[in-house]
């Protein structure tokens, strides 16, 4: 059985680790699988055991989303679509898959249809069995309620499942998004996707740390300099050392100028794929809201402190973190007005809390997913 996985990650790169972490869970079970990738994979991600197919670069200019832009950095036109819709169809045409996923479309990267829509049209019209989208937990809420009855509409129109990665006893599809209830016989329930890394940190590092992240993509800015400061500020979390990690796509200038900014005890460096690790040795996180790094900080059961992404119209960071406060779990501090005093505060606040109980949801999403498709597909095939 052969799957294809097609994901275009714009900013943060939380779509493509559950794709990886979905196509690493076919590939386990003796599937074929395929992933067509419109940016570059963050390097901490592991993906033997999956074919990778790249597209030609795409990127959001800013947390609008409104310009797409091609590696060079200018706006994608009607010749690059041409050109990206062919690469990707020959993708498709090579695998001819039994299983096709779309990784967020339709209820995202609307811009892509020009490609998503042939390249599910040749698969109907292939040897292709099923043909699913995958979702995270919460859908970014739209200002126009058309908008949102398209996601619908395409969805019952193209697809025969849509995959949503949460935990229904923690959060539902209706808590994001007006049309649940229209896309019902479509939806199946994985559980959260949560692939931590199984590499060990050194010896000494992350123990009794306060660790700083802001996620895979290049933003998280204000939060990165809100923490050069607030460690000399916090009562609680002042004498620990704190290890800032700067993702890759700020850029070697950024990260250098932040590590030649910080004061004494305070560690920047790279991102690093030991950082769920950390989190397990953590006296304390600080970071985004974004789908996977939540869900790290609650298996590691650390306590945390949450700034969630909030530029542009993005509302997804703070839904999460809201139901995490709701569980007693976190503190929230509001990106439009983080500084070093509101995050110190915030320190000292999640720490005289006592440490955060356990969070029950199912996190075996990956393998979930891998055990939904092979069984959908299997189920067509002898219709």
């Amino acid at each position: 059985m052969r799957a294809l996985i097609h994901v275009q990650h714009l900013l943060g790169t939380g779509h493509a680790v559950r794709a990886v972490a979905i196509g690493r869970a076919l590939a386990a079970r003796g599937v074929a699988v395929t992933l067509a990738t419109g940016n570059r994979l963050p390097p901490t991600l592991a993906t033997h055991g999956l074919d990778i197919a790249p597209l030609p670069l795409a990127r959001a200019a800013d947390a609008t989303f409104k310009v797409i832009l091609d590696e060079s950095g200018k706006p994608i036109d009607e010749a690059w679509k041409a050109s990206r819709r062919d690469a990707l169809l020959a993708v498709a045409a090579a695998v001819r898959p039994d299983i096709l996923i779309t990784e967020t479309f339709p209820f995202g990267r609307r811009p892509f249809a020009f490609e998503l829509r042939p390249l599910i049209e040749m698969a109907r019209t292939d040897r292709c069995r099923l043909v699913a989208a995958s979702i995270r937990d919460i859908l970014v809420r739209k200002d126009d309620l058309a908008k949102e009855r398209w996601m619908a509409d395409t969805a019952l129109a193209l697809h025969d499942l849509v995959l949503v990665h949460a935990d229904p006893a923690f959060v539902r599809l209706e808590d994001s998004f007006p049309f649940a209830e229209a896309i019902a016989p479509l939806v199946r329930y994985t559980g959260f996707v949560h692939a931590p890394s199984a590499v060990a940190p050194p010896p000494g590092d992350g123990i009794d740390e306060v660790i700083v992240s802001c996620g895979g993509g290049p933003v998280g800015t204000r939060l990165l300099e809100a923490a050069l400061g607030a460690k000399t500020l916090s009562a609680r979390a002042g004498d620990a050392i704190w290890r800032v990690l700067v993702g890759r796509e700020h850029g070697e200038a950024a990260l250098a100028a932040l590590a030649e900014r910080a004061p004494p005890g305070l560690i920047v460096e790279a991102a690093r794929p030991d950082f769920p690790a950390l989190l397990g040795r953590a006296r304390l996180s600080i970071s985004q809201a974004g789908y996977n790094t939540v869900l790290d900080v609650i298996a590691a059961g650390c306590p945390a402190v949450f700034v969630p992404f909030a530029e542009g119209s993005e509302t997804e960071q703070a839904q999460r973190a809201a139901l995490i406060a709701a569980r007693g779990r976190c503190t929230i501090v509001e990106e439009q007005t983080v500084d070093a005093a509101s995050l110190a505060a915030a320190c000292d606040d999640a720490l005289e809390r006592p440490r955060p109980t356990p969070v029950a949801v199912a996190t075996d999403g990956a393998e979930r997913s891998a055990e939904i498709l092979i069984e959908e597909a299997h189920r067509r095939s002898i219709r």
